[in-house]
């Protein structure tokens, strides 16, 4: 074997050593690190999420497969424009998931497949382990709405011009107690730490997370979007 063939002949074996090791981590892997296994409502917050969710992008079956497994009950809605700014691509109108909304919501399957992770995996369990209490209501300020950043006049057009935001000022429990962030953001309470808890968590899940630390036009709620800006606030 010539000099040259036996380069080439261990490099192509250290290779594919490393490739075997690298597989073998990969399946080692919990799936929610896991980037290559598929976004499962069973599965917790984990490295691999926020990528999982983004990818849903473009792959309407496999969304919409993942809301049913979550029971999320909705209706699917036809593809629209309303003017060169506005409008959406699979998209649908939530009727029902772990609990009501107070506002319709109507919104892209990738941003709706978020909320439902949010839901399962940080909004219950955060509300039980940090209050001790169970969520009756979420209070959202919308989705859709065909409209420019700030609602200005010009400049770019938001998120929520194509259904890929949702914001979230307030939860009602089942107590009758309701938070907002308005009221309950700024305080070493435990109502303060939910808050917190379940920002941080929905910075694991969507590509924007703005809330009352981003600016004073965001001091009454959370506004969640699949744009992949990693602006956590």
């Amino acid at each position: 074997m010539t000099k040259p063939v036996r380069k080439w002949a261990s490099l192509i074996f250290w290779c594919a050593i490393a490739a075997a090791v690298v597989w073998q981590i990969l399946v080692r892997l919990p799936p929610q690190h896991n980037p290559f296994t598929d976004l499962s409502i069973n599965h917790p917050i984990g490295f691999a999420t926020a990528n999982k969710v983004s990818n849903l992008r473009g792959n309407a079956d496999v969304c919409f497969a993942f809301l049913e497994e979550a029971n999320t009950a909705f209706t699917r809605l036809e593809n629209t424009t309303d003017d060169e700014n506005c409008g959406f691509t699979d998209a649908l109108t939530l009727d029902q998931s772990s609990f009501p909304y107070n506002a319709t919501l109507s919104m892209t399957c990738p941003l709706t497949a978020g909320l439902m992770v949010w839901e399962e995996h940080s909004l219950i369990p955060r509300a039980r382990e940090i209050l001790g209490r169970d969520i009756e209501e979420v209070r959202s300020f919308g989705s859709y709405s065909c409209r420019r950043l700030y609602g200005r006049e010009s400049g770019r057009f938001s998120e929520h011009a194509t259904g890929n935001a949702v914001d979230i000022e307030g939860i009602t429990f089942t107590d009758g107690s309701t938070l907002t962030l308005l009221n309950d953001w700024d305080d070493d309470s435990v109502e303060a730490e939910f808050l917190r808890a379940i920002r941080d968590d929905a910075c694991e899940i969507f590509g924007t997370v703005l809330g009352p630390d981003y600016n004073a036009a965001h001091d009454n709620h959370f506004h969640f979007d699949m744009s992949q800006t990693g602006i956590c606030r």
